[in-house]
């Protein structure tokens, strides 16, 4: 436990204020979910009960405390809803902006420059994952809206099942994979490996 707190102290965060984060959120993760990063909020006045932002696997969460650090409000976004994430760097300090792909913002001030700077890479580590999870997604959605169909490399195609009394004209295919190639709803790999399928069977 000791080792797993100090890890989250590389950028002089406040030793109370993540064992206090720490303790709570440790409550709060899933199954296979891990805390990666947590900054600490530094205001110049005295702070405290300074607010955080902890980084896990699986989302980001913004932990503000209440009542001189008796209660915790917690707001936290899955990666895969955010948008994408920004720093910004003044004279005392950074803040920290995440954005949803829902228009929702979230933001803390106040960040050391060092510890924003860790969010900020972290974040975009995440977002890149995110981006290609949700082109693959947007790929299966328009096969999925472009109807059932035969399977290419393990992923519905939108073409129809040819009935095997009525066997389809081979070129009528073809022209059909092409225009879902033009179209984005197939890979070049997809439309090579079907083309020769079709034409080995000419």
């Amino acid at each position: 436990m000791i080792n797993d707190f100090k890890k989250f102290l590389n950028e002089e965060q406040d030793p109370k204020a993540v064992e206090k984060i720490l303790g709570r959120i440790n409550g709060l993760l899933t199954s296979n979910e891990q805390v990666e990063y947590i900054a600490v909020q530094k205001k110049p006045a005295i702070n405290l009960s300074p607010d955080c932002i902890a980084l896990t696997n699986k989302r980001i969460i913004f932990c503000n405390p209440k009542n001189f650090g008796l209660s915790m409000d917690f707001h936290d976004y899955n990666w895969k809803d955010v948008a994408d994430c920004h720093i910004k760097e003044g004279i005392m300090g950074a803040t920290f902006t995440m954005r949803t792909t829902r228009n929702l913002r979230n933001m803390l001030d106040y960040l050391p420059k060092n510890q924003a700077r860790k969010l900020y890479q972290f974040a975009q580590e995440k977002e890149e994952e995110m981006r290609e999870f949700r082109r693959q997604r947007e790929l299966e959605d328009k096969r999925a809206a472009a109807g059932g169909g035969i399977t290419v490399n393990n992923a519905t195609s939108p073409l129809p099942v040819s009935n095997p009394t009525q066997p389809e004209d081979p070129f009528a295919v073809l022209q059909k994979l092409k225009g879902l190639l033009e179209n984005g709803i197939i890979s070049q790999e997809e439309f090579e490996a079907k083309k020769n399928e079709i034409l080995n069977r000419v």
